[in-house]
This record gives C-alpha cells, structure tokens and sequence, in this order.
C-alpha cells in the first residue's frame, strides 16, 4: 500500500500537468510530458506512491509503482 497520494501526469491546456490523487490544482505545470514524468517519478519516489502517465486522451499509458511492493509468491 502506498504512502503519499499517487502522482497523475495528465495534459492541460497544451502543457503536462502533475496532479496528486484526489487534488484539484497541480502541484506542477510543464511544457513536455517527459519533463512532467520526471517531477512525478520524483514525488513518488519520495512519497513511496505509484506515477500514473495518461495519454493526451486521458486514457491511462503507463503506471510506474515507487512504494514497497510485496514478495512475490511461490504459486
């Protein structure tokens, strides 16, 4: 289970927006999406969350989890 609030990267009026789960304002606005996954990946990282990248449609592209993940299991 994660920590911090998952961090969204989600477009926005022609910029990258990173957005903390559940926030209305972002906490970051940037011209390129990779510059908007860099800052997301940090926060993350630090909040041990999950990075959430939507595509320019909104759909979900790629998740990128930073928390302490369980053991795999022997099935």
């Amino acid at each position: 289970m994660s920590k911090g609030k998952n961090q969204h990267v989600v477009p926005r009026d022609g910029n990258w927006a990173v957005v903390g789960e559940g926030n209305a304002r972002a906490t970051k606005i940037l011209p390129t999406q990779e510059r908007a996954i860099e800052k997301a990946r940090d926060i993350a990282r630090n909040q041990e969350s999950e990075l959430i990248v939507h595509g320019r449609g909104g759909q979900v592209r790629e998740r990128d989890s930073h928390g302490h993940d369980s053991p795999r299991r022997r099935g």
